[in-house]
């Protein structure tokens, strides 16, 4: 650092910034005192041109421990020595003061003397501008020409020089990285063009550590004329950190520390994008679904069913190649992004590595369990342009490998690419009817098989065509299930049918007409089937004793346990309960010793069964007895000739219900079968063969 002590004009700028800083500063040249700043001569109580020429040991005494007469600090003093001494001031006290000494030429004799007041006892305080700058907790240092004339106590913490080792030097090259000089540069461009910049950089330790700071800048002004830079740093590396977990916390799963979608979705458009610049590295996707999550997580409780999560992820990094990645999309969905394939051969490669791992036990809180997974394949093509896409058919390649069995993989290809169009296009049309309100219930009669008598009905959707048709849901109500759209559409029927029983309570006070309801296997599992069950038997004041609600054999079989606790808390809202299609995969009878079931629904099979010999003909029968033993009603479905009812009737079938009887009624057409209360033939007739 240079100082002109020339009468110039350079002279005169530095001379105003010393006389605007809040410490005592002596120019010295050749022992004799030719500069004491506006501080300097308020405390010595000394008037412009006291100080002039006068030695530095008339107004510096004891400039060193354990020397009582005055002497020079050039005598073996070094750049930035600290010092005590004392001064005399005008009234004859002794006033203690402290701080450093530089040599600014020692060819020349030149020094600069700072100084403040000794913090010893009895000394004065400081002014009230430096006890001010020291208790921020911000650093602020003032700089001239790139030099630091002062720092506070908060530098010294922050960045752990000294104000000794900062004074002199250049902030650049003290605390400023190689990798943000031009951010300096243009920082002191705006600051000295009269802006107040504010920013977040990082900044530099003594010890080469980053720090993350907010900085301010602002010109230094004496006289109007800009004088140097005043900077403010605060340190914001727990704010950072606090960030930048939220940002891994969006981005990432939170039980397994996977990628989760949304993370996934942006890898998958990078990699998507530098396809399209080079033709030679493609992608894909894997789409993996546990085969056997739910049993587990069932069997032994969520926190199993995490543990198992985890484990699954841990063997998915390990079965990756280094360019892959892997996230957790939801549940029991992961997927990988393979990248810089070939051929759709390497997706084959991974898929094998994954599916094998996948395959193998997994120790879950010391149980051995087998998890299984179905994995769908897609390739990405010019025809991918979103990662929605490809996702899309990498998952229902899956659905593929898990209608197959599972434990496997299936690859996207045209035929499946014509699948997924065809239910694309059902999937419009299923949310076009449910916008536009195009579903009915319509209602097919239960009837008792000795008398003809109306049992009740079963409820069943149609939907209606735009040229005024009404057809079946079935097709359409699979999408659905798919979907997830099934849980809707099953709540507006559950409301629909608790209104029509209401209704046909007041017109037909018949209190044994039961009304059954229909429950697909999302809709059984639904968590708040049951809460929703409450409220709108709650708001209709339907009779639930006349509410009857079919349950499919396959759902019980999935999860028995899970099966009994859902059925239990039904029969404590008070409905009935029947299992529908049963007999259909030969499941375990006891299920009607264990489960709480009003009534069974034979598959429809089985009244072909009804008219031949052998065995299905001896399973029916087995059937219709052990519900007479256990006071079960027995209903076969699907009746459709006059020998059927006769076969069935002979084995002591109690109700039935089929196209012989009767379709699918209307709601205006089933209101007057429910007045009318038999079969429009007297049973006897169709007996006796009269109709076929």
């Amino acid at each position: 650092m240079s100082w002109n002590l020339a009468a110039d004009s350079d002279s005169t700028e530095q001379r105003k910034i010393l006389d605007a800083l809040p410490a005592l500063v002596f120019l010295e040249q050749r022992g004799l005192l030719v500069f004491a700043n506006v501080e300097a001569r308020r405390i010595l109580g000394l008037q412009e041109g006291e100080w002039l020429r006068r030695p530095v040991e008339e107004v510096l005494w004891g400039l060193f421990t354990g020397t009582a007469e005055p002497r020079t600090l050039l005598k073996g003093a070094g750049k930035g020595s600290p010092f005590h001494a004392t001064v005399p001031t005008k009234s004859g006290k002794l006033l203690p003061i402290e701080g450093t000494y530089s040599i600014l030429n020692a060819e020349r004799r030149e020094a600069v003397i700072v100084a403040h007041p000794s913090r010893r006892e009895g000394a004065p305080k400081a002014r009230l501008t430096e006890d001010v700058l020291a208790s921020i907790p911000e650093a602020v240092v003032i700089e001239h020409r790139s030099h630091v004339l002062y720092t506070n106590p908060a530098f010294t913490r922050m960045f752990g020089y000294s104000a000794d080792e900062a004074s002199g030097e250049s902030l650049c090259e003290l605390i400023v990285p190689e990798t943000r000089l031009s951010e300096m540069a243009m920082l002191e461009k705006a600051v000295d063009d009269g802006e107040r910049v504010m920013m977040e950089t990082v900044r530099m330790t003594k010890d080469g550590e980053l720090v993350d700071v907010s900085l301010q800048a602002a010109p230094l002004t004496l006289d109007g004329a800009r004088a140097g830079h005043v900077y403010t740093f605060r340190d914001i590396g727990d704010r950072k950190e606090a960030e930048a977990k939220l940002q891994h916390d969006a981005l990432h799963d939170p039980l397994t520390g996977m990628p989760n979608r949304a993370l996934f979705q942006d890898r998958l458009s990078l990699a998507l994008t530098r396809q399209s610049r080079r033709k030679d590295q493609r992608c894909g996707v894997l789409f993996i679904d546990l085969d056997r999550f739910k049993e587990v997580n069932d069997a032994l409780g969520h926190a199993a069913g995490d543990a198992l999560l985890v484990s699954v992820a841990e063997r998915l990094r390990g079965a990756l190649r280094p360019q892959d990645s892997a996230a957790r999309l939801s549940g029991d969905e992961f997927a990988v992004l393979v990248e810089n394939a070939q051929t759709s051969a390497d997706l084959d490669i991974v898929a094998r590595r994954v599916l094998h791992e996948m395959l193998r036990p997994f120790d879950v809180f010391g149980h051995m369990v087998q998890a299984g997974a179905s994995i769908g394949v897609a390739m990405a093509g010019a025809d991918y342009t979103t990662p929605e896409l490809l996702i899309r058919d990498a998952d229902f390649a899956m659905y593929q490998a898990k209608q197959a069995g599972g434990g496997r993989y299936e690859v996207f290809d045209r035929h499946l690419e014509v699948i997924v169009s065809s239910q694309q296009e059902r999937e419009r049309e299923l949310r076009q009817v449910l916008d536009e309100r195009r579903f009915e219930i319509w209602y097919e009669p239960i009837y008792r098989l000795d008398s003809g008598r109306l049992e009740g009905f079963e409820s069943l959707l149609r939907w209606r065509k735009l040229d005024g048709s009404a057809d079946s849901f079935r097709d359409l109500l699979l999408v659905a299930e798919e979907t997830g759209l099934s849980v809707t559409l099953g709540r507006e029927t559950l409301d629909a049918v608790c209104a029509q029983l209401n209704q046909w309570a007041v017109d037909l006070p018949r209190e044994s007409m039961i009304l059954t309801v229909n429950l697909t296997h999302r809709q059984f599992f639904q968590r708040d089937l049951i809460a929703h069950l409450r409220k709108t038997l709650s708001a209709t004041g339907a009779n639930p004793a006349r509410l009857l609600f079919e349950v499919p054999e396959s759902t019980l079989n999935e999860n028995p346990d899970a099966a009994v606790a859902i059925l239990q808390r039904m029969v404590d809202c008070e409905v009935r309960v029947a299992i529908d299609h049963f007999g259909s995969s030969l499941a375990p009878l006891n299920h009607l010793v264990r489960l709480p079931i009003d009534m069974v629904k034979l598959d429809p099979k089985l009244a072909i069964a009804a008219t031949l010999a052998g065995r299905q003909r001896a399973l029916l029968e087995s059937l219709v007895r052990l519900g007479r033993t256990l006071d079960v009603q027995v209903v076969a479905q699907g009746i459709e000739t006059a020998e059927q009812l006769r076969a069935l009737c002979a084995m002591g079938c109690e109700l039935g219900q089929g196209r012989l009887l009767s379709d699918a009624l209307d709601p205006l057409e089933a209101q007057s079968a429910a007045e009318r209360g038999r079969w429009p033939v007297p049973p006897e007739e169709i007996r006796a063969g009269s109709r076929t």
